[in-house]
């Protein structure tokens, strides 16, 4: 544990954290929370912002929050480089190479970690001080809460200068009055991360470490998204607009999704209309010896779990289930228009963008020879 902030203090101006997260998970509340917390209880000064693009759930989100001597004045306003904790709201993160920027032997590490997942902390650097781990997607289910609360108890725990029942104040003042009903139960989350983060041993450090390499950035994948002028499309053409068409929206699910079960579906739209991010899949088909449009499936890929279509389903035939019970997704079909990729690009239609090598060919993606 980090121990007495004094301390802290008495080496650097300030104590500093950086939130790794994804749209949905509840990043940006939580470093209120914790500004707010010290400032409330601990008689310190505290600044904090965060940082996320216009598309919001599904993308990525990080939050900076800064403390300080309460004689001292905050000063920098700038993105924390050299976190002092750095708490991973989801496992996907951590093969992000950027996520790792600045940390070193000072840089405490919480990540949300699925049970039985571990493969995922081949990617944890050697340069780290110290990790935790907390299963926050499970608390959450379990205690029908948030995962940014069960993360803000494990960061209280973590850090060593924050009382739990300061944490369970804050909470009470920042969602007792908007959301009172769901108070208890957020609550327990709360109680419940603080309890069961648990620090990796060093011989867990070193088994984890052994499997990086030397460099985080070398296990990265190559997604063909970088581009510049060998791999941009003529004339400058961006496909990526503001949306989250090529973003894998999946990790912003909090343990469950819509089932599909194809026997009850009655092809009736109303899934796909309800839907924010073109998950259902439907194609010319025939049902009941009638041509129509048949729901032929759904992009998980881009299903972010807000349940929209399950409550609007008029027969039952999208239903709430656990992610953990449904890994194979029966009826998985990615939309071939919105799949991330490198060796090729998003369709556009008839006329679609010339490639680099097209240009060469005088042919179009979709619109046969120019």
């Amino acid at each position: 544990m980090t121990g007495n902030i004094n301390q802290i203090f008495n080496e650097k101006d300030y104590y500093e954290i950086r939130l790794e997260s994804i749209g949905g998970l509840g990043a940006n509340l939580c470093g209120k929370m914790v500004g707010e917390l010290a400032v409330r209880y601990l008689n310190l000064n505290s600044a904090g912002f965060s940082s996320y693009g216009s598309e919001k759930t599904g993308t990525p989100v990080k939050g900076y929050i800064r403390f300080c001597a309460s004689d001292k004045e905050i000063r920098v306003h700038s993105p924390v480089v050299n976190p002092d904790l750095l708490v991973i709201f989801h496992q996907a993160l951590m093969r992000d190479a950027k996520t790792w920027i600045g940390c070193g032997a000072q840089t405490q590490v919480i990540i949300a970690l699925d049970q039985g997942q571990d493969e995922w902390m081949g990617y944890l650097p050697k340069t780290v001080g110290g990790c935790y781990v907390v299963d926050a997607r499970q608390i959450a289910m379990e205690t029908k809460s948030r995962i940014n609360v069960v993360m803000l108890g494990a960061m209280a725990k973590v850090m060593g200068f924050i009382e739990l029942e300061h944490t369970r104040q804050i909470c009470r003042d920042s969602l007792g009055r908007k959301y009172p009903a769901a108070l208890e139960s957020n609550l327990k989350g709360l109680e419940q991360g603080y309890e069961q983060v648990q620090q990796l041993s060093q011989a867990q450090l070193d088994l984890f470490q052994s499997k990086s390499g030397e460099e985080t950035e070398q296990k990265m994948p190559d997604d063909g998204q970088e581009w510049g002028y060998v791999t941009a499309p003529i004339g400058g053409v961006n496909p990526r607009f503001g949306s989250t068409v090529t973003a894998d929206l999946s990790p912003s699910r909090q343990g469950y999704l819509p089932v599909f079960i194809k026997e009850r579906c009655i092809n009736c739209g109303l899934c796909d209309s309800t839907c924010p991010d073109m998950v259902f899949q439907f194609a010319e088909g025939e049902f009941k010896g009638r041509k129509m449009m048949v729901n032929r499936g759904l992009d998980y890929y881009h299903c972010k779990g807000c349940m929209r279509c399950v409550d609007v389903c008029p027969v039952n035939a999208l239903v709430r289930g656990l992610e953990a019970e449904h890994s194979d997704k029966q009826y998985f079909l990615p939309n071939q228009d919105m799949l991330r990729a490198p060796d090729y690009y998003i369709k556009t239609g008839p006329d679609g963008y010339i490639t680099s090598e097209s240009y060469l060919t005088e042919k179009r993606l979709e619109g046969g020879e120019v």
